[in-house]
């Protein structure tokens, strides 16, 4: 059985920073980036517990790193995989991951 991903309102928010930050120099490279970041985490319905435990972040919470360049923070919730959070280019992302 595989698991639903869904993303929340601040991963949403993210990915959408991210997108605004690289589309200001090269919006074809932004449109690439966002869908590598959808496919990568639609591919966690299949393999979710592929990340790495982050319980610093927050207890549960798991890493995957796309393109060197955005972490994604997620979560095994029930039959779900929550997208919790993106960060860009090396952001502090414990102490982001609580704002």
């Amino acid at each position: 059985m595989t698991a639903k991903v869904v993303f929340r309102p601040r991963a949403e928010k993210d990915l959408l920073d991210i997108y605004h930050h690289i589309a200001s120099e090269n919006r074809t490279a932004a449109i690439a980036m966002v869908r590598g970041i959808r496919l990568l985490c639609a591919s966690l319905s299949e393999f979710p517990e592929r990340g790495s435990p982050r319980d610093d972040f927050s207890p549960g919470v798991r890493i995957l790193v796309y393109e060197k360049r955005v972490t994604i923070a997620y979560r095994l919730h029930r039959a779900n995989i929550q997208i919790l959070r993106m960060f860009y280019a090396g952001r502090n992302t414990p102490s982001a991951f609580r704002e």
